[in-house]
Order: structure tokens, then sequence, then C-alpha cells
């Protein structure tokens, strides 16, 4: 079936680049900034990303696509004939919403018979990605444009994202700290699992060591799979290939559910740093 309806995100969304091509799913980057140079997120890779920040005398910033790089892409997708439906990163994490909107605003200018619907996730990884694959889905299968806007809604009313970073410096410098910000100062040795919450990164629990907050996020995955059963779900890691493995083995054992195994980018990689491990996934409705 030809798709009548484009499905465009942004890179921290973490997509395999398989289901990009397969789903003919748009990804707009981000940029990841040194002092010197500034490199497109889809462009480097964790491993050159974090060797840069080690030797930079000042923690790389972040920023989201212009206005004109997403014109451009809505401009692409109206001339060959699509509806478009955009779904971002949370608006209180990035300026991409606001960039999607304002591009949005500027094609309508010229072209205001064109259809582009955008949705702010309120997250970001994976668990915005299960949004994005949810409505280039519905979209493949020849969905209108509202149904592919309600599947891409639904599934991130069932998702969740809980994340354990090794230290919260990177939050902290990073100025996304949110939520977990009454963290900060409190005793050494604390492990926070965190969330994100209406748009905004917040503490899910504390714990002492990263086994036990493997074990937390395993319990909390275990009980939403008790009572709803779950979907699908990816575990996120930082450079810690191995120790993701382990909770993906862990995931198997104990439900039965195969999970994806997914390195955060470097723009949301920038702001939790690098032994961070995660689970996203989203339960059954």
């Amino acid at each position: 079936m030809e798709l009548a309806i484009r499905v465009i995100t942004d890179s921290t969304a973490n997509l395999e680049a398989a289901l990009v091509k397969e789903l003919g799913i748009v990804q707009v980057s981000l940029s990841v900034n040194f002092e010197d140079k500034s490199y497109l997120e889809i462009d480097i890779s964790n491993e050159e990303f974090f060797s840069l920040m080690d030797k930079s005398p000042k923690v790389p910033t972040s920023s989201q696509p212009s206005p004109a790089d997403f014109y451009i892409r809505f401009l692409e997708a109206y001339e060959a004939g699509f509806d478009i439906v955009g779904v971002f990163i949370s608006a209180d994490l990035s300026g991409t919403y606001s960039s999607a909107l304002t591009a949005r605003s500027m094609l309508l200018e010229k072209f205001p018979q064109a259809r582009i619907e955008l949705i702010d996730s309120r997250s970001a990884a994976m668990e915005l990605g299960y949004a994005v694959l949810a409505a280039a889905r519905a979209a493949k299968a020849g969905a209108t444009i509202e149904e592919v806007m309600l599947r891409a809604e639904l599934v991130m009313q069932r998702s969740h994202i809980y994340f354990a970073p090794q230290t919260l410096d990177y939050l902290k410098k990073g100025g996304r700290i949110g939520g977990a910000a009454a963290l900060v100062g409190t005793l050494l040795q604390v492990k926070p699992i965190l969330t994100i919450q209406e748009g905004k990164v917040a503490i899910f629990d504390k714990v002492r060591t990263m086994e036990k907050a493997i074990n937390r996020l395993i319990s909390e995955l275990g009980a939403d799979f008790q009572l709803n059963g779950v979907e699908e779900i990816t575990v996120h890691h930082i450079n810690s290939l191995d120790a993701a493995r382990k909770v993906a083995a862990l995931v198997k054992e104990r439900f039965g559910l195969t999970a994806t195994i997914n390195q955060i980018g470097p723009v949301v990689g920038l702001h939790v740093g690098p032994g961070t491990l995660g689970l996203a996934y989203y339960v059954r409705g």
C-alpha cells in the first residue's frame, strides 16, 4: 500500500536504521556542540562523542534543529503528496518541538491546504520511539491522519521509561535535572532511578547500588507485566553493552520477553552520562 502520511521525528528517538527505512520515517537530527566543532547526532557515535567529551575543557552542549531544518523536511513530504505527522522529544527537555511548530507555520503560510499535525511526546529515547513507531505502523497500514495520531497518543499513555545514571553530574551540568534536583547534595553512594513525568526528569526511586537499581527496574517491569502485559521493551544503555545484555537476559528469564538493546545517543547521553542503564516499554491496552 502506498503511504499517504509521512511520520517525522527527531534523532533522540534512537530508532534502529532498519525500522526507519522499513516504515519510511524521516528523522531530523539534533546536534552536539564542542567549543571548536558541532556534530549532527546521527553523524557521531557514542564512543567518539564521549572520547571527545573527556578531552574537552568545557562540557559540550546540545541544540535542537532549526525551523529551517524542519521546513525542508516538511516541504519535501508535502511536495511528494504526503500529509505529515510529527512526534518529537518533550518540549520541556528541548526546543525541538518549538522549532517544528515554527516550521509548520511557515509552510502553512505558503501552502494553507497542507496537513501537518505535531505531537509533543513528553518524553525521549525509546519512550518517544515507541510512539513514533506506532504512528508509522498505522500510516503504513493505511490509517487516516486522525487514526495515526490516536495510535501514537495511546502508546504514549501506556509507556514508561526509567533510567539509572552512574552520577547526577551530567544532568546538573546540562541543566536538565528537573525534579531530580532534590537529590543534589544528599548522601554519597545514592543511585537515583529517574523517570520522565509530565515531560520533565523526575525521581522515581533511590537505591544504594547499580545492582539494586537494576533489581528495582525489573521489579517495576514485573508489576506492569503482571497487571497488563508488555508489548515491546528496550534496554537502554550508554557505553555499557555487557551490563545491558545482562539486564535483557534477566527480562527474558523472568518474563519470557525479548528486549531490544538500544544505546542512547549523544544528545540524551550528554545529560545522563556513560554507564547509564534503563528500561523503556509500553503495556498492552
